[in-house]
Protein backbone atom coordinates (compact mmCIF):
# COMPACT_ATOMS: atom_id res chain seq x y z
CA UNK A 1 0.00 0.00 0.00
CA UNK A 2 1.27 3.47 -0.86
CA UNK A 3 0.26 6.35 1.41
CA UNK A 4 0.91 9.94 0.41
CA UNK A 5 0.70 12.32 3.37
CA UNK A 6 0.53 16.10 3.01
CA UNK A 7 1.74 17.35 6.38
CA UNK A 8 2.30 20.60 8.22
CA UNK A 9 4.13 18.74 11.00
CA UNK A 10 1.20 18.77 13.43
CA UNK A 11 0.33 15.95 15.83
CA UNK A 12 -2.34 14.50 13.52
CA UNK A 13 0.22 14.30 10.71
CA UNK A 14 2.63 12.43 12.97
CA UNK A 15 -0.17 10.03 13.97
CA UNK A 16 -0.91 9.37 10.30
CA UNK A 17 2.74 8.58 9.62
CA UNK A 18 2.85 6.23 12.63
CA UNK A 19 -0.34 4.50 11.49
CA UNK A 20 1.05 3.75 8.04
CA UNK A 21 4.39 2.65 9.48
CA UNK A 22 2.46 0.16 11.63
CA UNK A 23 0.71 -1.09 8.49
CA UNK A 24 4.10 -1.49 6.74
CA UNK A 25 2.93 0.85 4.00
CA UNK A 26 5.20 2.68 1.64
CA UNK A 27 4.95 6.33 2.72
CA UNK A 28 5.59 9.50 0.75
CA UNK A 29 5.66 12.53 3.05
CA UNK A 30 5.17 16.00 1.63
CA UNK A 31 5.85 18.82 4.07
CA UNK A 32 4.42 22.32 4.04
CA UNK A 33 6.89 24.94 2.77
CA UNK A 34 9.24 22.20 1.59
CA UNK A 35 7.39 20.20 -1.08
CA UNK A 36 4.29 22.41 -1.31
CA UNK A 37 2.91 25.79 -0.23
CA UNK A 38 -0.21 26.63 1.75
CA UNK A 39 -1.64 28.18 -1.41
CA UNK A 40 -1.00 24.96 -3.35
CA UNK A 41 -2.54 22.90 -0.54
CA UNK A 42 -5.71 25.03 -0.54
CA UNK A 43 -5.88 24.91 -4.33
CA UNK A 44 -5.64 21.10 -4.28
CA UNK A 45 -7.82 20.28 -1.25
CA UNK A 46 -9.89 23.40 -0.55
CA UNK A 47 -9.62 26.22 1.98
CA UNK A 48 -11.41 24.20 4.69
CA UNK A 49 -9.15 21.13 4.40
CA UNK A 50 -7.31 20.17 7.56
CA UNK A 51 -3.89 18.60 7.95
CA UNK A 52 -2.95 15.97 7.11
CA UNK A 53 -4.52 15.15 3.78
CA UNK A 54 -3.90 11.58 2.70
CA UNK A 55 -3.94 9.67 -0.56
CA UNK A 56 -3.88 5.90 -0.67
CA UNK A 57 -2.46 4.91 -4.00
CA UNK A 58 -3.97 7.34 -6.48
CA UNK A 59 -7.15 7.87 -4.44
CA UNK A 60 -7.54 10.98 -2.29
CA UNK A 61 -9.06 9.76 0.99
CA UNK A 62 -8.98 12.94 3.10
CA UNK A 63 -8.12 13.75 6.71
CA UNK A 64 -6.79 11.28 9.27
CA UNK A 65 -10.33 10.60 10.53
CA UNK A 66 -11.60 9.96 7.00
CA UNK A 67 -8.59 7.74 6.35
CA UNK A 68 -9.26 5.67 9.47
CA UNK A 69 -12.85 5.15 8.30
CA UNK A 70 -11.66 4.22 4.81
CA UNK A 71 -9.17 1.69 6.18
CA UNK A 72 -11.81 0.12 8.43
CA UNK A 73 -14.44 0.03 5.67
CA UNK A 74 -11.95 -1.69 3.34
CA UNK A 75 -10.72 -4.17 5.97
CA UNK A 76 -7.22 -2.73 5.89
CA UNK A 77 -7.05 -2.15 9.65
Amino acid sequence: MLAVIYSNGNQESERAISLFETLDAQILKYKLNKEFTQRGFESEFGKEAEYPQINIGHKHVGSLKETMNYLKDNNLL
